[in-house]
């Protein structure tokens, strides 16, 4: 069973809960990596359709729940070498925000920027679908034409990038 960090308000520690136990007046800590390229798009990957939040629709490259034991940097450095496949990353921190929507979180970003084909990729299939290159105007327009695909926290992530 994985265990969550659930914080308060402030994003302090306040104990640690079973991921399936976890309940909407929980807050508890994400990380996310934002991945560009030098042509200035935009990496974002179609989440799993057998996860429990938000499956089959488009996010950002990497996320993960911070488990007990771990901090927000070692988070996302665990969590993108197991879904995408990269290793001995240095992200740029950026914005903790914290997210109510469904559920409660703090989400602490990361941005990366990098240059390889989706081939060199190597996807973890239980956390990722598919992952795709966009331009800024396309993902502009997809989301414009159908914001249902994806996650709430991609158009402020294109405004951030």
């Amino acid at each position: 069973m994985e265990k969550i960090i659930i914080v308060d308000d402030k994003d302090n520690i306040i104990g640690i809960k079973e991921r399936e136990s976890i309940t909407k007046k929980n807050i508890y800590r994400v990380s996310v990596l934002w991945v560009t390229n030098s042509k200035e798009e935009i990496l974002l990957a179609r989440r799993s359709l057998n996860k429990t939040h938000s499956p089959g629709k488009w996010g950002p490259a990497v996320a993960g729940t911070v488990e007990e034991s771990e901090t927000y940097d070692s988070n996302i450095i665990k969590e993108t070498e197991e879904e995408i496949g990269l290793k001995n990353i240095k992200p740029r921190k950026g914005l903790k925000i914290k997210m109510a929507t469904k559920y409660n979180y703090f989400c602490q970003w990361y941005f990366i920027k990098i240059d390889k084909n989706l081939d060199e990729f190597k996807l973890q299939e239980s956390e990722v679908e598919e992952i795709k290159w966009f331009t800024r105007e396309e993902l502009l327009r997809k989301i414009k034409e159908d914001q249902d695909e994806f996650i709430q926290s991609v158009r402020r992530g294109i405004e951030m990038l």
